[in-house]
């Protein structure tokens, strides 16, 4: 089914994105395209002592060992086939396959199509609500699920070197705008910032509350810079994504000297290539929270 992902790119900073629909039991969910590398049928696993309970065991694929997860158990849900599916995926350079139940189909979307999950139980597993003609579709939030299996991955973020008093100083002195939609990573994020010595920041869940609040301060007759110095953003995020906020950025007059950084779980060589086409400043795969340090400081300090 994913053979012919490449024929279906889309204009980076469209604003759109593409998941593979997939369901367990009367359910649909998606994952983005960006993070599927194919589907198959199940394969022979090897049990695990001790593994974490949603974990079924490990499996090989092209000489390649990985875990399985049993995502109904995960989201206490109930299968209803006799014949599953994997979804094969890559997060944070982590290979992963989540058994379900069946796969559909790719779907292109809006972003400003997805809404915040309300807060319910196990909200906090879920990036959005996706609403379509027929039915809705949960885009469920797989870099925790991966965090709960494999808590070594969050272990990054608190990675920091020691750091001179003085450079704490100059750091103090410096305003980042930060753009995360999952309530886990952008505590972390802001977490392990605050501890670096950038205090100062202004915190948005998706890309277009975070255009709101640059594009508010234009009205402020004193240069934006003495308001914000550098923004981080997500790529997958409600309403906005990471990519359509960089672009809008970087083809603002009064915006675009801004450095922008992109740290995010999908950033591989093509994503590379496309936040480099719409101008970004750096970009960083999640959890390399010092490196992505390193490059906030070559960017303001």
């Amino acid at each position: 089914m994913m053979t012919n992902k490449k024929g279906i790119l889309l204009e980076t900073g469209s604003n759109e994105f593409e998941i593979v629909e997939f369901s367990i039991g009367p359910v649909s969910y998606g994952i983005n395209v960006a993070k599927v590398r194919e589907v198959i049928n199940p394969v022979p696993i090897t049990e695990m002592p001790n593994c974490h309970p949603w974990v079924d065991g490990v499996f090989t694929l092209r000489g390649r060992v990985m875990p399985l997860v049993n995502l109904p158990r995960c989201l206490g849900a109930t299968s209803t086939t006799a014949a599953p599916k994997v979804i094969v995926s890559e997060l944070n350079s982590y290979f992963v396959g989540f058994l379900v139940d069946e796969v559909s189909r790719i779907h292109r979307i809006s972003w400003t199509a997805m809404e915040p999950a309300p807060p319910i139980a196990n909200s906090d597993m879920i990036v959005g609500i996706i609403k379509m003609l027929d039915k809705m579709v949960v885009l469920l939030d797989f870099e925790k699920i991966v965090a709960e299996i494999n808590p070594e991955m969050n272990k990054k973020f608190f990675d920091l070197s020691t750091v001179v008093p003085e450079l704490l100083e100059m750091r103090k002195t410096k305003t980042i705008l930060l753009a995360e939609d999952s309530k886990m990573l952008r505590d972390l994020l802001c977490n392990t910032l605050h501890n670096a010595g950038y205090t100062n920041l202004l915190i948005t869940e998706n890309g277009q509350e975070a255009w709101d609040k640059l594009t508010g301060m234009l009205s402020d007759p004193k240069p934006v810079d003495h308001k914000v110095n550098l923004i981080i953003t997500d790529i997958e995020m409600p309403q906005m994504d990471g990519h359509h906020l960089t672009k809008r950025i970087k083809e603002h007059e009064k915006l675009r000297h801004l450095p922008v950084i992109i740290f995010s779980s999908l950033i591989n060589d093509e994503m590379r290539l496309k936040g480099k086409s719409i101008g970004a400043n750096g970009q960083v795969s999640k959890p390399e929270i010092g490196q992505l340090i390193d490059l906030i400081d070559k960017k303001i300090i």
